[in-house]
């Protein structure tokens, strides 16, 4: 089989470093951590007629297999994508693919800066000193306001669906899902990966029939 390229680099990516573990907090994408849900974006190529191709096969080794063996990622990923496809009308052919389908998960650590304005002691509360110290506690002022600063860490994985012409060796059509991770998704992550393939083929050029 042809190794396709992506953009002029194989299609086939290079194995990462990371540990099992990491990779499958990385496409579990703990969506659960986002009231919104994870943000999804897609890309095509225009001058593709994506209604032409009829076959699809999935790279090998996947980006998402390590030191040699096929992840429970990579399973949960080829099912998911498997169905997605051939609910397009696309038939999978190991032997002479018109598509080649690939993944990948990434997880890198974030800071998450955010500020908020709170009040802090009321002018004119207390006696005897300082400037506004003849309110003699009387009576209340406005409060005054300062910003507050908070930094929290958290893990932002990300899943990469790369699907090439096998002939042409051309990446032609990619979907990117990322959100940040968490332990609920973590403990559902054939789920979590699940709705992810989903939520990107939703951006497919081939509809579902």
């Amino acid at each position: 089989m042809h190794r396709p390229e992506i953009w002029g680099r194989p299609i086939m990516k290079t194995m990462f470093k990371t540990p099992v573990l990491a990779l499958a907090a990385a496409a579990a994408l703990a969506l659960s951590a986002c009231a919104t849900g994870p943000a999804v974006t897609s890309r095509a190529d225009t001058s593709v007629n994506f209604a032409g191709y009829r076959s699809f096969a999935f790279a090998e080794p996947l980006g998402t297999d390590r030191n040699g063996y096929q992840t429970m990622v990579s399973q949960v990923l080829k099912a998911s994508a498997r169905r997605e496809l051939e609910a397009r009308g696309l038939v999978y052919d190991a032997a002479a693919p018109q598509l080649i389908v690939n993944f990948n998960a990434a997880l890198a650590d974030k800071l998450r800066v955010t500020t908020t304005t709170a009040p802090t002691m009321a002018m004119g509360t207390y006696y005897g000193r300082g400037y506004y110290g003849y309110r003699g506690g009387m009576y209340t002022a406005w409060p005054m306001y300062q910003d507050q600063t908070n930094v929290t860490q958290y893990k932002e994985g990300t899943l990469n669906i790369d699907v090439a012409d096998a002939g042409k060796k051309q990446l032609v059509w990619e979907g990117v899902v990322a959100g940040s991770v968490g332990s609920k998704a973590q403990q559902n992550l054939e789920a979590t990966l699940d709705d992810a393939v989903t939520k990107a083929f939703a951006r497919f050029p081939v509809a579902r029939k």
